[in-house]
């Protein structure tokens, strides 16, 4: 694999974890990074744009892409599909963009099985009682949603052992996350596994 081509970086977190702000950082930082829209067959709400906030497709073409291959992963929410187009990531990673696919671990499991070279990053609040603690101060969630929203994150660090990295966001730390994530990409760009012709290179 060529250094040129970009990287596959998967980042998952529970709620509260700040994925979002982080990720917004991240792009602010480099241009290197590229987000991924995510395809899906529920009808747009009021205000969002087809191609910026999802692809929006129809069940049928769903259901095509899944048997065609053309998903990397998908899920079925709410009794709508959402997935991550294979050919559009693709593009983005022979171009030499970084993509980013933020994804629950179920989906970040099957990304891994199609793309072994994957960076799986796992972001987590400081602590289960910090994360505790942002959920109810948002204020806009039932003390049911909040209960469910905690149980989960038991859940999903139960696979935790299965991502690559660990990165903790802070409170008002998001900035420094994401030097943490650049400093991932950094390393993983000198692999040498992703680096197998250096030595034909080296005496060009």
């Amino acid at each position: 694999m060529k250094t040129d081509r970009g990287l596959l970086l998967v980042i998952s977190g529970p709620a509260g974890s700040g994925k979002g702000t982080v990720i917004k950082s991240l792009m602010e930082k480099s241009d290197s990074f590229s987000y991924s829209v995510s395809a899906t067959t529920r009808a747009p709400r009021p205000g969002e744009i087809n191609g910026v906030n999802y692809h929006y497709i129809t069940k049928e073409d769903f259901q095509e892409r899944i048997a065609n291959g053309g998903m990397l992963e998908y899920t079925e929410y709410c009794g709508n599909l959402y997935g991550t187009p294979k050919k559009e990531a693709e593009e983005v990673l022979l171009g030499g963009k970084n993509l980013i696919l933020e994804i629950e671990v179920e989906g970040a499991m099957n990304v891994k099985k199609l793309y072994n070279e994957a960076v799986l990053i796992m972001l987590l609040p400081p602590s289960f009682a910090k994360q505790e603690e942002r959920l109810r101060g948002r204020g806009t969630e039932t003390e049911e949603k909040i209960l469910a929203r905690l149980a989960q994150t038991k859940k999903e660090l139960a696979v935790a052992e299965n991502y690559d990295y660990v990165a903790y966001n802070r409170d008002g730390g998001a900035d420094d996350t994401a030097d943490d994530i650049l400093a991932i990409v950094r390393a993983e760009k000198l692999r040498l596994s992703r680096n197998p012709d250096v030595a034909t290179r080296y005496f060009e």
